[in-house]
């Protein structure tokens, strides 16, 4: 019976735990399921500007891994305010360690992105609003964001997809300076449309 009630305190208090950190940050550490998780790292450039690669609310770890697997010679950095998503990421890096990756838990929103070179985010969309004036202010020319499901709002993406999941959902990729041109501009656009025509030149 002791037991019983110690399992269920536990839970409780882990809800209760989870909830509260909800309500600071604005957004639940959900995860990013693999479909879209795929088409986000077909959609990024082999090739990244200088700079570090960041996971702004990087929940329970799944897309940071993925990152450092993807781009094994940029230190990536997954930056999580709740404590148990937190501890979770930091357990699955003590069974499966990644030189280039890290966890810190903080506040994404007081990180210093100047040294950024790609960052990557998953939150909510009012959390989308405060954030955009900070990437803007603080990232290089020539660095990018990516986002899924929701969007930067005022910014125009240099590339976008759709994830092939059940609700379709889509996935932005942008450069800095956002300038908001009519026609998307920069290196990443130059890039895609340069692979586009190559592609076709193979297809000829």
């Amino acid at each position: 019976m002791t037991i019983n009630i110690l399992v269920l305190a536990t839970g409780l208090s882990v809800i209760a735990l989870m909830f509260a950190f909800t309500l600071i940050s604005g957004s639940p550490p959900t995860p990013t399921s693999p479909r879209v998780r795929r088409a986000f790292l077909a959609l990024l450039p082999r090739r990244l500007p200088v700079g570090d690669v960041y996971e702004l609310g990087a929940g329970w770890g799944g897309n940071a891994i993925a990152l450092a697997a993807a781009f094994p010679d940029r230190a990536v950095k997954g930056i999580e305010l709740s404590p148990l998503p937190w501890l979770v990421t930091r357990l699955r890096l003590l069974f499966r360690p990644r030189k280039n990756l890290e966890f810190k838990r903080g506040n994404f929103m007081v990180q210093n992105l100047s040294d950024a070179a790609l960052v990557v985010c998953y939150v909510g969309g009012a959390q989308m609003v405060q954030l955009q004036p900070k990437l803007a202010a603080e990232m290089a020319p020539g660095a990018l964001v990516l986002t899924h499901t929701f969007a930067l709002p005022n910014w125009r993406p240099v590339d976008t997809v759709q994830a092939d999941d059940i609700y379709r959902s889509p996935v932005y990729l942008y450069e800095v300076p956002i300038n908001e041109p009519d026609q998307p501009s920069g290196a990443v656009a130059s890039a895609n449309q340069d692979a586009a025509a190559g592609g076709s030149e193979a297809d000829s």
